[in-house]
């Protein structure tokens, strides 16, 4: 298999040096890197292209004219790799040095995995450990992790973002379904709906090694901090939340125009019944009756189908629904 690397830039020449001497460093060095410059207004396309003079593999450089987001530049990033794997990547971590064929190994023993993803240590500005690890941080413990294995990676990333960009690579075959990112479905951002695009039709794979040094500093659109808690809250703070769906109506929704449509092939056309499914349960906590017990009869249903246990809080979730 061939491996291509998807790196987007904005104003990262502060940091940008030690990712690009990580991705050159890597024992199965990738086939191409694409860099994709956001407008940068600083030393940023400088940085890049010394880089790629010296690089011992082929480099492809765009940069936009104006500032595009970073969704939408990861968007046009994928669309030109050429590779059959296609890898992440920020501007501002550093990669172990096995990272790419760590991954690239799993792919080959598990041919129906479509993405797999990793751990990664949390370190600061100067790349010092601050004795954490981004799973840990997110709540993806082993208790999360063995409901993902019984349960399969749709169910599981559904209720939670899991899957960081940085740590992920997935199958090029499935760029026509990812592409582009729908609207209307922040803070998902790109890695999130991906990840969730390709467990409708294909095994997602962790590995529990972390492979990246994952960088924390004031500078950076998201960091470990701001990633959603996959933790179930207790039921103090569960019933205290106010729930909004429209994440998961629109994402869940565009999923399942996509494969309905057929841009997953047959697979995918079956696949769209479960999303569909899943979205409808969304839909029905978003538009419950006013009157309560009107709304008895929907949440019965769906605690039957154990949509609540799947996709919520289990009976509190129902309870909820029935009071407030």
């Amino acid at each position: 298999m061939t491996f291509s690397v998807a790196l987007c830039t904005y104003n990262g020449a502060a940091h940008l040096p030690d990712q690009l001497a990580s991705i050159a460093a890597q024992i199965r060095r990738p086939d191409e890197l694409v860099v994709r410059d956001d407008a940068s207004t600083d030393d940023t396309p400088a940085v890049i292209q010394a880089f790629a003079a010296r690089a011992p593999f082929p480099v492809r450089f765009e940069r936009n004219a104006t500032r595009l987001g970073s969704t939408r530049n990861f968007d046009g990033a994928i669309a030109a790799c050429g590779g059959d794997l296609i890898a992440l990547s920020d501007q501002d971590d550093v990669w172990r040095p096995h990272k790419l064929s760590t991954i690239e190994r799993c792919f080959h023993e598990n041919p129906g995995v479509g993405l797999v993803f990793s751990d990664a240590d949390l370190v600061d500005a100067a790349l010092h450990p601050i004795g954490a690890r981004l799973w840990a941080r997110i709540g993806f413990d082993h208790s999360r992790q063995r409901f993902w294995r019984a349960r399969g990676a749709l169910t599981a990333l559904v209720p939670a973002r899991t899957v960081t960009g940085a740590t992920m690579a997935f199958r090029s075959t499935f760029r026509a379904l990812v592409l582009p990112t729908p609207d209307g479905i922040a803070p998902m951002i790109h890695d999130g709906w991906i990840a969730l695009a390709i467990a409708a039709v294909a095994g997602v794979a962790f590995i529990e090694e972390p492979l990246v040094a994952y960088r924390q500093h004031g500078a950076q659109q998201i960091g470990a901090n701001d990633t959603f808690d996959a933790r179930r809250p207790g039921p103090i703070a569960s019933a205290a939340r106010v729930n909004t769906y429209s994440m998961p109506i629109v994402s869940l929704g565009a999923l399942h125009e996509r494969l309905a449509a057929g841009r997953a092939g047959p697979d995918g056309v079956a696949a769209a019944r479960r999303v569909g499914t899943i979205r409808r349960h969304f839909d029905t906590r978003a538009n419950l009756p006013s009157r309560r017990l009107d709304r008895l009869p929907l949440v019965l249903r769906e605690l039957a189908s154990r949509r609540y246990h799947d996709y919520g809080n289990g009976v509190r979730s129902l309870i909820k629904d029935l009071l407030w």
